[in-house]
């Protein structure tokens, strides 16, 4: 059995972290291939070597008079791994690699290369502690010259590294471009690295390893001890990932999906808890009707009326390329016959808004455009719902008793999710509501 383990920063921001980590690698022979982050907050006024490590590549663009400021930040991102070595007792010496990355600093070689050191580092440190071979993620996984992630490359040169690699330590986040350039994926990419790791090894499992016990139903910051989620599948947690839910980067699940290796989500400061197990399908009773809850504030509608629209061939099409023109993306298109409402991100549309409403104008002709903002759309996501009758019904109980007015209210054919359309005020009050009725009602 074959295991890929990625351990997140908040997993290694210290000797003591680190330890769990090698305790929890060392327990199962079958965690094989460690994808490690780098060093996150020891604790809440701490700052992340991936900031600092920002923070003292832009002090080298600047003029020479930072040079002093420059300094004193990278000796103490040596200094937080230089207490790391010494809190694991290994003779692990450090010093050429920085002075590799003062110099390529001062050669302005990027600012994805500056983000990357924190996980090389890491991955050297954590190959060292282990005993396992040191692979630097730049040799093995690659990106295309636009920046697109070249994924068939990548898993033959990953494949045929890993097949006479017994135990490894593959830094997460990053990799190289043809021209030797590093390249990182978005923040939070090392779960894409576990993920590709797992995809060329044939992983029988790709465990997550974190600061939380898996996913909640609902975001613990809205609703109090939110129950976990024991199963999600893949398409119900892109689902709740799209929405915000934030514990796992949401394009890691692409790679593993295709092998079908199930991810487990785990908890490093409770080893005993399961976690969350994702995977592309599964025939279990779902503990409640939904799977989980998530949300976002701060949308803007757009909603367009024309007596007979259904009819006019082309319509939609029309208006969703006056918002293709000016470069807006397009949340959710609620729609009658005679009117269609389009979803997008306040932020993105105010500075257009004239132009859109211009635009529309100019290519349907419709008999009135009316424009609404301070909008929140909530996601409530659940293979169960499909075989349960009344869930819209509940919902809209539920939101009513806590006197939230529902703005729209889409679902898909899939019968997989529910988006629910309501004030930014009441935000949390429906999230709150629609948990209550599903989750506590049913314990």
């Amino acid at each position: 059995m074959k295991k890929v383990v990625k351990f997140g920063g908040s997993s290694l921001a210290s000797a003591a972290q680190f330890k769990k980590a090698g305790h929890i690698i060392r327990q199962d022979e079958s965690r094989r291939y460690v994808v490690p982050s780098a060093p996150g907050k020891r604790h809440p006024q701490d700052t992340k070597v991936t900031d600092m490590l920002y923070s003292c590549y832009l002090l080298a663009l600047r003029e020479e008079d930072e040079e002093e400021q420059f300094e004193k930040i990278i000796l103490d991102i040596k200094a937080r791994y230089d207490e790391i070595i010494r809190g694991l007792d290994l003779t692990l010496d450090l010093t050429e690699e920085f002075q590799v990355i003062r110099e390529n600093f001062s050669r302005k070689i990027g600012r994805d290369y500056a983000a990357s050191r924190g996980e090389y580092l890491n991955g050297i440190v954590m190959a060292e502690y282990l005993g396992y071979t040191f692979i630097d993620a730049a040799d093995v996984i690659f990106f295309q010259e636009s920046g697109a992630f070249d994924a068939e490359k990548t898993n033959q040169v990953l494949a045929e590294r890993l097949a006479d690699c017994e135990r490894a330590v593959i830094p997460g986040f990053y990799g190289s471009l043809p021209d030797g350039r590093i390249k990182t994926f978005s923040r939070g990419g090392s779960d894409i690295t576990g993920s590709i790791v797992a995809k060329a090894v044939h992983a029988d499992m790709y465990e997550n390893w974190t600061d939380v016990s898996g996913f909640l139903v609902a975001d613990p910051r809205v609703v109090k001890n939110p129950k976990a989620i024991d199963v999600i599948t893949y398409r119900e947690l892109r689902e709740l990932s799209y929405m915000g839910a934030s514990v796992l980067h949401e394009d890691a699940i692409f790679p593993v999906r295709k092998e079908g290796i199930p991810i487990n989500i785990r908890n490093t400061n409770c080893p005993e808890d399961k976690g969350t197990l994702i995977v592309e399908d599964t025939c279990r009773t779902p503990r409640f009707t939904i799977t989980g809850i998530a949300g976002k504030r701060d949308f803007a509608s757009i909603t367009v009326e024309k007596a007979m629209m259904n009819s006019e061939v082309g319509f939609c099409h029309k208006v969703l390329g006056v918002f293709a023109d000016n470069d807006i993306s397009i949340e959710h298109m609620p729609s009658g016959i005679d009117t269609m409402t389009i979803f997008v991100h306040q932020d993105e549309f105010e500075e257009k808004e004239q132009e859109v409403i211009a635009g529309i104008h100019r290519a349907v002709e419709p008999d009135f455009v009316e424009l609404e903002s301070d909008l929140a759309l909530i996601a409530v996501v659940g293979r169960g719902m499909k075989a349960t009758r009344g869930t819209s019904g509940r919902i809209f109980s539920a939101l009513a008793h806590a006197n939230v007015n529902v703005k729209m209210i889409d679902q898909g054919s899939s019968e997989l999710n529910i988006i629910i359309g309501v004030r930014n005020h009441d935000f949390e009050a429906a999230i709150r509501a629609i948990y209550d009725i599903f989750v506590t009602t049913q314990i």
